[in-house]
Parts: C-alpha cells; sequence; structure tokens
C-alpha cells in the first residue's frame, strides 16, 4: 500500500505538472486501466491512452495549481485546491476544484474525479 507521504507527494508532482503542461508526464503518474472524470458527470476517460488525450488539452497553456488543503489516507486523497489560468494579454481566470484520487498497490494513481463547474471559475 503506498504511505501518505507517497500519495501527498504524487499529488504535488500532479499538480506541477498539469501547471507546466506536460499531458505525457501527468499521464505516466496513472495506472494503465485508470479513469479519470472531470469534471465529475461528464466524460469517464478510461485508460492511458483516453486520459493522454484528455490532458492534451493542457499542453501550451500557462497556469499553476495551488493546493488549499488536503488529506491523504489508505490508498485515497482528497484535496480542495485552485488553478489559476494564464489566458493570455493580462488575463487570467481561477477555478476552485475539490479533486479525489485512489491509489493502486504500486503507488499509481488508479482513479481521479474533479468537483467543479462554472460556478467555480472567476475571471481575474
Amino acid at each position: 500500500m503506498p504511505s501518505a507521504e507517497h500519495i501527498t507527494q504524487t499529488v504535488h508532482r500532479y499538480l506541477e505538472l498539469v501547471g507546466e503542461g506536460r499531458a505525457d508526464d501527468v499521464v505516466a503518474l496513472y495506472a494503465d486501466d485508470a479513469t479519470v472524470e472531470d469534471p465529475v458527470g461528464g466524460d469517464v476517460h478510461i485508460g492511458r491512452h483516453a486520459i493522454r488525450g484528455f490532458y492534451g488539452n493542457i499542453e501550451n497553456i500557462k497556469s499553476r495549481g495551488e493546493i488549499v488543503t488536503l488529506r491523504a489516507l489508505g490508498h485515497e486523497a482528497a484535496y480542495f485546491w485552485r488553478l489559476v489560468v494564464d489566458l493570455g494579454e493580462g488575463g487570467k481566470m481561477s477555478i476552485e476544484i475539490i479533486s479525489t484520487m485512489s491509489f493502486d498497490d504500486e503507488g499509481k494513481i488508479s482513479a481521479m474525479k474533479a468537483y467543479w463547474g462554472p460556478e467555480n471559475i472567476t475571471q481575474l
């Protein structure tokens, strides 16, 4: 079972890679048969190929993520975080997100869900 420290490090690494727009490196954090539902209620991406297609949307986008609070217990993590996206020409937006991740025995992300909607987006 992955430790709480490993899970915490993976969540921080995930946010760092998302902020850098490094889709392939983000996908490498996932198990082969993982699922991504972002936002919850939308499409569920199953397996690394589908997950890579989803994260292809972050490439060439400048952003940064900051964790407000994180809990890592057992094989799970839940965290509230903020993604600030640079829209260019001085514009930015902030998205406040609650995410959950499950981890397999090797410490890879086996499932990720992100809870957010239009009401969680603020233009800065």
